[in-house]
């Protein structure tokens, strides 16, 4: 299954009378990574939201494959900073979680809930309750658990911003590894440039006013690329709107 193509044209984002983003547009191409970089407050999680249906715009229009966006689809994920397992499940049953909403059997329920937990390395944790995982344990069930449903876009709102700095660059490279076998679009909400650059095709700087500066990354995904000099450039000129934007 391909990964979605999305696309905001003109979009105004807010909380009822207060906009947060205007005239905003920018397109994601199928299977790519574009990670959203922006000052606190800028609408990055908003943005996602509205990506995934759970907000309306206030103006104009977000598109997945060209159709307007009212509404959730099992076609749009979305996965949090707080990793939300429900407690009195086990790995594998939140795991299995959408599946069960998709009304899938019960042997290919455990079946794929199997196969992520293998993937992301958890396969000798499936019967433990949430509460006896470590954050990052918590965040790969996570990662599990969003990916199992197959969705044709994943938008991962600061997914390891809680996480220490070893931890998070742990899953940083199991994300990079697990996004090498699907075809799944995935915007990725972060404040950290290097994450940005490590994760994503495509880094975009939000501001109130749209998109300030959208910069491809040379060799995503790569860790051997991190301090080239076309990798230090994206990341100069990245740090240079961010730094022009707080300053403003």
């Amino acid at each position: 299954m391909s990964g979605l193509a999305l696309r905001a044209d003109r979009v105004s984002l807010g909380h009822g009378s207060r906009l947060v983003v205007r005239d905003l547009s920018f397109e994601v191409r199928p299977g790519e990574v574009f990670a959203v970089l922006g000052a606190s407050g800028c609408g990055k999680s908003t943005l996602l939201r509205s990506i995934a249906g759970l907000l309306r715009v206030q103006d104009g229009t977000l598109f997945a494959d060209d159709k307007p966006i009212f509404a959730p689809s099992p076609d749009r994920a979305l996965m949090f900073q707080d990793d939300a397992l429900l407690p009195w499940r086990s790995v594998r049953r939140n795991v299995e979680l959408p599946l069960a909403i998709r009304a899938l059997s019960r042997t290919d329920r455990r079946a794929r809930a199997e196969q992520w937990l293998d993937r992301v390395g958890l396969a000798d944790q499936a019967d433990r309750l949430p509460a006896q995982l470590s954050g990052g344990m918590r965040q790969r069930v996570q990662l599990a658990r969003t990916l199992a449903g197959e969705p044709r876009a994943v938008l991962m709102d600061e997914p390891f911003g809680a996480l220490d700095a070893q931890t998070r660059g742990a899953m940083q490279r199991l994300l990079a590894d697990v996004l090498s076998s699907t075809a799944a679009t995935v915007v990725f909400v972060t404040h950290d440039v290097d994450e940005a650059l490590f994760v994503a095709d495509r880094v975009a700087v939000l501001t109130p006013a749209g998109i300030r500066t959208l910069v491809e990354v040379p060799e995503p995904r790569d860790p051997a690329t991190r301090g080239t000099p076309l990798v230090r450039e994206a990341r100069d000129e990245l740090l240079a709107a961010l730094f022009e934007r707080n300053a403003a």
